[in-house]
């Protein structure tokens, strides 16, 4: 019996979330202390992980099949959701994001990653529709499928969640049998133009290199002009765009380059959240020992800059624990997807990896001054009832995968 309860359990995965979820709830505990404006965020937050355990079993333990089969109606129901946001939403910080339901927060674009992860996955994988990737028409429809919650969160606006949409596309489809150089022509434009956006000479080589890249993989000449052309043409068209960003997303992408350029303003989280993580030396200042946590010099620390917390208070030990269960988490939910013979899990649990890898790169980025500061918590422990709950259903789905890995169906 109990040899096969850990066949069909998987406990790294379970505890490795659950480890993270408690040190976030640790440290949110510690941000809010002594602040009465937010002192209910730690009660919040241990209501969502407590009901969240209930929902991760509940899903480990439906059939897949019903999984798969409800993803477009959970697609639908969230799309309907990310439209009456934008008209009967409340208003914070310019975003109309959140629906305020009994003193809890509902950001629906929070459950629409999970939401288009399992439509994508539905399409990808349904044998009656016999979706290729390689076919234009089933390529733009699982595009549509991504692009359309991004146009609605989009109108919000909330640019760092659009982001995490447009991420998680190209792996998904990657997964789903997309070939290398397709793949490459994809991302090539977006390579110049990061590279032009860093100067002339990394634009030049950027250019140089996918030239290579198209002699390489020695396709057809015309399409090979017109990607190294279209290519050039997103990297010279970055100061265009660049120009129309607002001027506070100019600020942050200049701070991440050079935070002490506006110390009061864009550079101001990242200076300090520097000096949080450096103070806390090898073993931390103690829980609740904080000098820059405590005195609340990081401004809602408890959200996207929640790992300031773990870095000043726990030190590099508490650091390096959490990023290697992050690690943990990630390649257990990538080899799942390997391994599992349901290609709707499987492209699920890859979608959901991607997410979590997104989330996880940029925000620890940003706190370290190599991103820009653009709004993407941290998994399982940033606050916030929406985020948490989304990444619960994630893992339920991933531990579900697991637990149904040898079965076709």
């Amino acid at each position: 019996m109990q040899t096969k309860l850990f066949e069909r359990f998987n406990f790294v995965v379970f505890i490795s979330a659950f480890a993270l979820i408690t040190f976030g709830l640790l440290a949110i505990y510690s941000a809010t202390y002594g602040n009465e404006l937010v002192s209910g965020n730690f009660t919040k937050q241990l209501i969502s992980a407590c009901i969240g355990i209930l929902i991760v079993l509940a899903i480990m333990y439906t059939p897949p099949k019903y999984l798969s089969m409800s993803s477009y109606l959970f697609y639908g129901l969230v799309i309907l959701l990310l439209i009456a946001v934008l008209f009967l939403g409340k208003k914070i910080k310019g975003q109309t994001s959140w629906f305020s339901i009994a003193g809890f927060g509902i950001q629906p674009s929070e459950f629409a990653k999970v939401a288009t992860v399992m439509a994508l996955a539905f399409f990808l994988s349904n044998k009656h529709q016999d979706a290729d990737v390689t076919k234009p028409r089933d390529f733009f429809f699982a595009v549509g499928i991504c692009i359309i919650p991004v146009v609605l969160i989009m109108l919000q606006p909330d640019m760092g969640t659009t982001l995490v949409f447009l991420f998680l596309l190209l792996p998904v489809l990657y997964w789903a049998g997309m070939p290398n150089y397709i793949m490459f022509f994809i991302i090539a434009p977006a390579i110049t133009a990061v590279c032009a956006f860093l100067g002339t000479w990394y634009f030049v080589a950027a250019v140089l290199f996918i030239i290579a890249m198209m002699l390489l993989f020695k396709r057809n000449i015309l399409i090979s002009v017109v990607i190294v052309c279209i290519s050039i043409a997103s990297g010279l068209s970055v100061n265009m765009v660049y120009s129309k960003l607002q001027p506070y997303q100019q600020k942050r992408i200049m701070s991440m380059f050079n935070p002490e350029s506006d110390p009061l303003g864009a550079g101001y989280n990242v200076i300090q959240s520097k000096i949080a993580i450096g103070s806390g030396g090898l073993t931390g200042k103690g829980f609740l020992q904080g000098t820059q946590t405590q005195l609340k010099y990081i401004p809602e620390q408890w959200t996207d800059f929640i790992f300031c917390m773990v870095g000043e208070e726990f030190g590099f030990i508490g650091s390096i624990a959490v990023v290697l269960l992050f690690l943990i988490l990630i390649w257990q939910t990538i080899h799942i997807a390997y391994i599992c013979k349901n290609q709707f899990l499987s492209i699920c649990c890859i979608g959901f990896a991607t997410i979590f890898s997104f989330h996880i790169l940029i925000n620890l980025g940003m706190i370290m001054g190599i991103m820009p500061v653009i709004g993407i918590p941290l998994p399982f422990m940033s606050y916030g009832v929406s985020f948490l709950l989304s990444n619960l259903i994630m893992l339920g789905i991933i531990l579900n995968a697991y637990r149904n890995r040898k079965d076709y169906v």
